[in-house]
């Protein structure tokens, strides 16, 4: 069976790297994978096998999955395997406070400055995650969150705040695999997702505040509630994660 490492290169998407700044472009593939959740937490990665499916030698693999351990993003088991970082209740909801205060201030900057393309941009994301959820096509709904999101933000030309956000959502975005199908977002009406299009049409900056930030608690209620139920990460692998290696797609 094919290696999460193999699937995460598939589709031709990413090749050979030039030997300028290997460090730093392997880093940023790895970082964006995160973010868009294409690997699960304690997913382990193998050195020799994407050094030779991304056509570098391993140092620069080596040193790139470093600066994600510094990042938190990554954990090193035993001085020697790398693997996604794992979360706690505690870590995602005090997470989740600060990205209550920075995602709502970038959502209220950004509602003034995006344009009616950026607007159309964010509908048609939210109908890709609408369609994935229907469809069961839960790497989708992930990763079109995540674009729907990130769309929004870095609108707002705050480049060191969306660098912030970044972070932040390099250390989440495995953790909302655990989304699907166990814990799937839902709302008392209709998708957030909706009222934060309809108040950005309207240039309405502090009801898309609010929209984004209640999106974050009623959208992760049942995240909340499994994680209560493991504690953290490691112990909900055996129930909730997956039944077979994750796929992430490669980026484009």
């Amino acid at each position: 069976m094919a290696s999460a490492d193999d699937n995460f290169l598939q589709g031709g998407a990413i090749g050979p790297v030039a030997r300028d700044s290997l460090t730093r472009i392997v880093y940023n593939n790895l970082r964006l994978a995160l973010m868009e959740g294409r690997f699960w937490p304690g997913h382990r990665f193998k050195i020799r096998e994407l050094a030779a499916s991304m056509h570098v030698s391993e140092t620069p693999i080596r040193e790139a999955l470093m600066q994600l351990v510094r990042a938190r993003a990554l954990e090193l088991i035993d001085g020697r395997s790398i693997i996604v970082a794992h979360m706690s209740l505690a870590q995602y909801l005090e997470l989740r406070t600060i990205r209550l205060f920075l995602e709502g201030l970038a959502a209220e900057r950004a509602t003034a400055r995006i344009d009616d393309e950026g607007i159309a941009q964010m509908t048609a994301l939210h109908a890709e995650l609408a369609a994935a959820e229907d469809e069961g096509r839960w790497s989708d709904a992930v990763r079109a969150n995540w674009r729907f999101h990130h769309r929004l933000y870095e609108a707002a030309d705050m480049p060191e705040l969306l660098a912030l956000l970044d972070d932040i959502w390099m250390r989440n975005g495995p953790l909302l695999n655990y989304h699907y199908p166990h814990a799937r977002p839902t709302y008392p009406g209709p998708h957030e997702h909706l009222r934060i299009l309809e108040r950005l049409r309207a240039r309405n900056g502090e009801g898309v505040r609010e929209a984004v930030q209640t999106d974050m608690i009623q959208g992760g209620e049942k995240l909340v509630k499994l994680l209560e139920s493991g504690g953290d990460t490691r112990n909900l692998a055996r129930e909730a994660g997956p039944q077979t290696e994750p796929r992430p797609r490669a980026s484009r």
